[in-house]
């Protein structure tokens, strides 16, 4: 059976799964629809949990982050994993306990304000059109390269199939179909990690593999692969480039991120208990940390495959790099994608690769009669070309294949209920018609869950950076504007409507126009010059990744600032935020 075939064999039985528990779990109400009855157990709440978690970012791309950047990618795992805690502990018992079906919902409610839940509406639909373009982004990489369509194609595909189990069963077919999702991805995920990890190191654990030392050879995989990154220009894979304030604040605006998401919180309203919402929650960190503990040892093996592959000899050696007419089936695969790119530079019938904007090993580059870096490999490929790299068998290349959409197309559903609940739930029955039927209710969630995935389609074709980079921003993002409210509102019974209003505009307005400025209308408008040095411009040096942090501070400053500056809360919500945090009974 061709590669081909059988990739196609395997994704197209994992999509026969998802829509069959898709309409066995078929939503009836908009308690289904939006919090699937508040029915699911903890364990499967907490597989569901990790699979809406684990998005196209954590499977294919932050391990390509971790291959390219080394120790820089270290603030992906730091923030991403943390952030969780920070949920557990601050967020989740308290907001089950309140037991509403959105996060707009709660503020609206906690804040008595209809302005307040329009503001929060806004904020989660910046939040995850931005969260859902990288998913989007992550689906189409991946039909591109295992069903050999174009991307467009890939994303109408992707886009097809999550409309059928995410509008047709809501949260309720969300759950059951991500709990499948949870074992497809972690499976494709591990299964490639420890058949390399043996043919690198002999062992058959990544974890360990990561620290080990290459077969035979009694030099460290993490000292070899510095060696060889080193050699050819490029920073130390186990030192770090970035700043202490931006390594701070990117980790810090990933993890304050994770605790404002709002598909993720509103997964712990699916449970019967607020007992089960931490137990949930203990269940989603376990099964999250198979995936991010293998992620570094993926990383480094990638990167030491990718080298060892372009560079068969002694750097500047004149049969040192690969002749492009020999070059591997992968290579050759990956460049009709688009995502690995060739350019004869000298015209030498070798591909260079290097760091060519080292302007020491410039120097020595030129001596060779290099005439620039030649290779371009995109860094969310690494994942899903790992395999084939490596030469693992084609069964483990279209199992990767399914993995990585089971991640996107789990992340992505989510995504899209909860842009379905905003409209239909706090918009359409929460502010227009109050009065409107569950059944009309159950309609419109339905038709903006289908206008969302188009919206969804669109922004993946075009989005504003690689995938983890894209998703870093929506956790800027979440934890600027709906972060601090949230807290606050069940935490501090002196803010009020007034501030928390204030707060959520100030964050989301000051953190979004400095990642589109930096990110897109700055570089427009710099040109070159500063286009190329745009560090240098940061404010703080703090990068867009991180600068959510800034947007925090600003949201809490303005909030509890005008809070105290205007009339308290009514006696009645005062109430309400000590029902909150003290619990009645343990069944509650």
């Amino acid at each position: 059976m061709s590669l081909q075939l059988l990739t196609y064999t395997v994704v197209g039985l994992s999509f026969l799964l998802y829509i069959g528990i898709a309409i066995w779990s078929r939503a009836h109400s908009t308690g289904d629809f939006y919090i699937a009855g508040k029915g699911v157990s903890p364990l499967a709440n907490g597989m569901a949990t990790a699979a809406d978690w684990m998005s196209a970012a954590s499977f294919i791309s932050m391990a390509g982050i971790i291959a390219f950047s080394g120790y820089d990618g270290s603030v992906y795992l730091m923030g991403w994993t943390g952030g969780y805690v920070l949920l557990a502990l601050l967020l989740a018992p308290y907001l089950r306990k309140f037991g509403k079906f959105t996060v707009p919902e709660f503020i609206a409610e906690r804040y008595y304000s209809k302005t307040a839940r329009i503001v929060a509406v806004i904020c989660l639909i910046f939040i995850s059109f931005t969260y859902v373009a990288g998913q989007m982004r992550g689906v189409g990489i991946v039909f591109s390269r295992f069903l050999e369509v174009e991307i467009a194609e890939g994303l109408l595909i992707g886009m097809g199939i999550v409309f059928i189990y995410a509008v047709l069963g809501g949260m309720k077919g969300i759950t059951y179909t991500q709990v499948a999702q949870y074992c497809v991805l972690i499976f494709a995920y591990t299964v490639p990690a420890v058949f390399i990890a043996i043919q690198i190191t002999g062992n058959p654990i990544p974890q360990l593999a990561f620290g080990g030392e290459i077969a035979g050879s009694g030099t460290a995989l993490l000292d070899k692969l510095d060696d060889i990154v080193t050699s050819l220009g490029f920073n130390q894979y186990t030192s770090g480039t970035k700043s202490r304030i931006d390594v701070f604040c990117i980790t810090m605006a990933l993890m304050v991120g994770t605790a404002g998401l709002p598909h993720v919180i509103v997964r712990f309203f699916t449970v019967p208990r607020v007992r089960d919402a931490r137990l949930s929650a203990g269940y989603a960190l376990l099964f999250i940390a198979v995936l991010y503990t293998t992620a570094p040892a993926v990383g480094s093996m990638a990167r030491y495959n990718l080298a060892n592959t372009i560079q068969t000899g002694e750097v500047g050696a004149v049969d040192g790099n690969l002749v492009y007419e020999e070059r591997p089936g992968w290579f050759n695969t990956w460049e009709q994608t688009g995502l690995v790119a060739f350019d004869d530079k000298n015209g030498d019938g070798r591909v260079q690769y290097y760091d060519d904007t080292n302007p020491v090993f410039a120097e020595k580059a030129e001596k060779y009669g290099w005439q620039g870096n030649e290779l371009r490999v995109d860094r969310d490929i690494m994942v899903l070309a790992n395999p084939e790299i490596a030469g693992l068998p084609e069964w483990v290349i279209a199992l990767v294949a399914a993995g990585g959409i089971a991640a996107a197309l789990s992340t992505a559903a989510g995504l899209l209920l909860v842009i379905s609940a905003a409209v239909s739930h706090d918009l359409i029955k929460g502010i227009f018609v109050p009065g409107i039927s569950d059944k009309n209710e159950l309609r419109a969630g339905r038709i903006a869950a289908a206008f969302a995935i188009l919206v969804a389609g669109y922004l993946g074709f075009d989005p504003p950076g690689w995938v983890a980079q894209v998703v870093a921003f929506a956790f800027g993002l979440a934890a600027a504007s709906l972060f601090p409210v949230i807290l606050l509102g069940i935490f501090s019974k002196r803010v009020n409507r007034e501030g928390a209003i204030a707060g959520m505009l100030t964050g989301l307005i000051f953190t979004y126009a400095y990642i589109e400025f930096f990110k897109g209308l700055f570089l427009k408008w710099a040109g070159a010059p500063w286009g190329e040095n745009v560090a240098e411009h940061w404010l703080f040096g703090i990068s867009p990744e991180g600068i959510g942090v800034i947007g925090m501070s600003l949201n809490f400053i303005v909030a509890i600032s005008v809070s105290y500056l205007t009339s308290p809360p009514p006696e009645r919500i005062q109430h309400m935020v000590e029902d909150i945090r003290v619990p009645r009974n343990m069944e509650s």
